[in-house]
């Protein structure tokens, strides 16, 4: 396979090696050294530092259909870890064009430097449309991204570190991602010149399961009204009620919803049973649809943007969403007691789900515009009307 790109006449300091052994060449940046994954890519145009610091994205390597990223820097803001101990968990970065220096008053990073600092690999001078469309043929592959900067590979030893990987199916990277202990959140989002709020307090209780949650969400939550304490991946539905919540947000995370549900969905269950309300996303979601019934697939490229169309159906709406997920909810083995509310106008898989009998639902894209355009926000409003609804019941 040949993925041609401008820079081709320059000695290769990266190397892209797939799964069957094809290999891309390219110039290095970031943190030298290499790293396997699973090979996907993201359309947002904006937002790359909040897209390099998902959680979501642990194990696989991001390719930018984007050409320009890194032309405004970086920054300690822009960071949506916050397990800060497992940084990201993202394997590497693929461009298509070399980073230029910033160009944003809030940059304090170049973003090479930036990479470096998070041990994060990078190459540039990739045809990201070529990679992009081989991914829609062929679905996500494995791959190592390497950069040596003298130039030298023992390629047959990165083939068979990319023919080998066993891929994202079954496993559980939700406790890496998460937090250890609990700890209370009051973050309030940011606003222009005057950064983040402080929350003193909120009208709602409420338990937020870190599966590899990200800061947003937890900013909206404490702008909605809420007094936030987060949990780890692991809490037990005994540990969740013991806080006395008026309510349980499941949130983002990476892996295969099911290996992360064989610890999480028997407490899942549990909390719908009592009927807390609860409100999921991502992953999160993928876990409800499971702790309901339902089952779980993986998707052939998954969806990875912030321009992602979503119908709502319990408002006739379009949304424009960002989305980071290899994983979705099989609609079909939802149970009668669940509704489907919202599906993906690309390709009409499940993005949203609602009990028809209890105060529980979820949506499979992120609500917390992070990056991605704020449609959803009205999301975090349905939760806590949720919860005010119970709270006067």
């Amino acid at each position: 396979m040949t993925i041609a790109d401008a820079w081709s006449e320059t000695p290769a300091t990266a190397l892209l090696v797939l799964s069957d052994g094809s290999v891309i060449e390219g110039q290095g940046l970031g943190a030298t050294g290499q790293a396997v994954g699973e090979i996907c890519f993201n359309t947002a145009m904006t937002g790359y530092q909040e897209i390099l610091t998902d959680p979501s994205y642990s194990g696989q390597i991001i390719t930018f259909t984007f050409p320009h990223i890194g032309n405004v820097g970086a920054n300690d803001e822009d960071i949506e870890t916050v397990n800060m101990a497992s940084e990201s968990g993202i394997r590497g970065v693929v461009l298509a064009a070399s980073i230029t220096d910033p160009a944003s008053y809030r940059a304090t990073k170049h973003l090479d430097t930036w990479l470096k600092s998070r041990n994060l690999i990078g190459i540039s001078g990739i045809d990201t449309r070529a990679l992009t469309a081989l991914i829609r043929e062929k679905g996500v592959p494995n791959g190592v991204i390497a950069h040596a900067p003298d130039g030298q590979f023992d390629l047959d030893s990165l083939k068979v570190a990319a023919a080998g990987w066993p891929g994202l199916v079954g496993m559980d990277l939700a406790k890496d991602a998460s937090t250890t202990q609990s700890h209370p959140w009051s973050q309030t989002p940011w606003k222009w010149g005057e950064g983040y709020g402080e929350s003193t307090g909120g009208r709602f209780k409420v338990v937020a399961i870190d599966y590899g949650i990200k800061r947003n969400i937890l900013r909206l939550l404490t702008e909605a009204g809420c007094e936030v304490t987060v949990l780890p991946a692991t809490a037990t539905a005994e540990e969740v009620l013991a806080h006395n919540p008026d309510g349980v947000f499941l949130s983002n995370g990476p892996g295969d919803p099911a290996a992360t549900g064989t610890y999480s969905v028997p407490m899942i269950s549990d909390i719908v049973e009592k009927g807390v309300p609860t409100f999921g996303i991502c992953l999160g979601h993928q876990m409800l649809a499971l702790a309901l019934g339902g089952k779980t697939l993986k998707m052939h490229q998954g969806h990875h943007g912030a321009n992602h169309p979503v119908f709502d159906h319990t408002t006739g709406k379009v949304e424009i969403t960002s989305m980071n997920h290899g994983f979705a909810v099989d609609a079909e083995s939802l149970p009668e007691n669940v509704a489907q509310t919202h599906i993906s106008l690309f390709d009409g898989s499940n993005c949203g789900l609602a009990m028809k009998d209890k105060p529980v639902f979820s949506v499979q894209y992120h609500p917390e515009a992070s990056p991605g355009p704020r449609d959803s926000h009205y999301l975090f409003k349905r939760f806590t009307d949720l919860m005010e609804t119970a709270k006067a019941s």
